[in-house]
């Protein structure tokens, strides 16, 4: 069995190793018999075409051995897959969060991060859900991958063996900007997980308008450096002149507030011009009154001009 970087990498290896070799063996063989077919049955070494006679004992072997050859990879694949779905009751739980077109972890000390730190050599069971559409939670390295499902929870575990980072992407495609999905699993020692799922947001030099805003993958869509995505740029944006269309006419509101305030709760009442409706769900059961004060402070005060 090969080793790998979870506990299911090996075992996963294997079952894909052993249905390659069937399948080259069998593409090698048959092109191989077609080959010999062709050229011992040539129309120039038989002018005259002949009926074969059907033989029993032939059929019989090529639907057989088939048979048992693809139950063999069920049954190898079917013990590999059975562990992936016992969960242990040791295994520490963390709450995975996909959403067009970021990720957030939440610990079991409440801690959220869109960067996924586990420690080595130690289980670790997965809720995932979607805050939007389906995704797909997909670490290559460790050979798992689970689908999020809007107002579903899902389940995965692992033990991750080596200390290193690894790609986290989505796999599923969710919109736009799904190839920039990406984020990673950073496995540590027991020690030095201790130490970071102890730091809090406070120890962050980030203001915490913008953590909340970074937590709820806002600026997956919103840049801070004024490029354009799928939605308008956060840079300058507090006491900016905007052009809305509102009920199908264009008029002009300044960003205060009031308006910012809007915009998350209810963002398809005005649209900015140049972009369209349905592209962001409202965030007013997501994002406190508490909440938004940090982050009216973030644009008032910190934000990029």
């Amino acid at each position: 069995m090969f080793k790998g970087a979870s506990n299911f990498a090996g075992s996963i290896d294997s079952v894909f190793l052993y249905i390659t070799v069937i399948s080259l063996v069998f593409l090698i063989g048959l092109t191989i018999a077609m080959v010999w077919f062709t050229i011992k049955y040539s129309r120039k070494r038989h002018p005259k075409a002949v009926q074969i006679k059907d033989n029993m004992k032939l059929e019989v072997a090529w639907t057989v051995i088939p048979l048992i050859i693809v139950l063999s990879m069920f049954y190898y694949g079917y013990t590999v897959f059975l562990p992936m779905r016992d969960m242990p009751d040791d295994a520490m739980l963390v709450k995975a969060t996909g959403r067009m077109w970021d990720w957030t972890f939440e610990y079991p000390n409440g801690k959220k991060d869109r960067v996924l730190v586990l420690p080595v050599d130690k289980p670790v069971k997965f809720d995932l859900t979607s805050a939007d559409v389906i995704h797909s939670f997909y670490i290559p390295a460790f050979r798992v991958k689970e689908d999020m499902v809007p107002g579903k929870i899902t389940n995965m575990w692992f033990i991750p063996t080596i200390k290193d980072t690894f790609d986290v992407f989505c796999a599923e495609y969710c919109g736009q900007r799904h190839s920039f999905m990406i984020t990673h699993a950073i496995i540590v020692s027991p020690e030095e997980f201790e130490q970071w799922l102890a730091q809090t947001d406070a120890d962050s030099d980030d203001h915490p308008g913008l953590i909340i805003m970074r937590n709820n993958a806002c600026l997956s869509c919103h840049s801070l450096d004024g490029s354009k995505l799928v939605g308008p740029s956060f840079k300058g944006l507090y006491n900016s002149p905007k052009k809305l269309i509102i009920d199908g006419k264009e008029t002009q509101l300044v960003a205060n507030d009031e308006y910012i305030t809007r915009a998350i709760y209810d963002p398809d009442a005005e649209l900015v011009k140049g972009y369209g409706p349905k592209l962001m769900r409202s965030y007013k059961d997501v994002i406190s009154a508490d909440d938004m004060v940090q982050i009216l402070d973030y644009f008032k005060n910190h934000a990029p001009r």
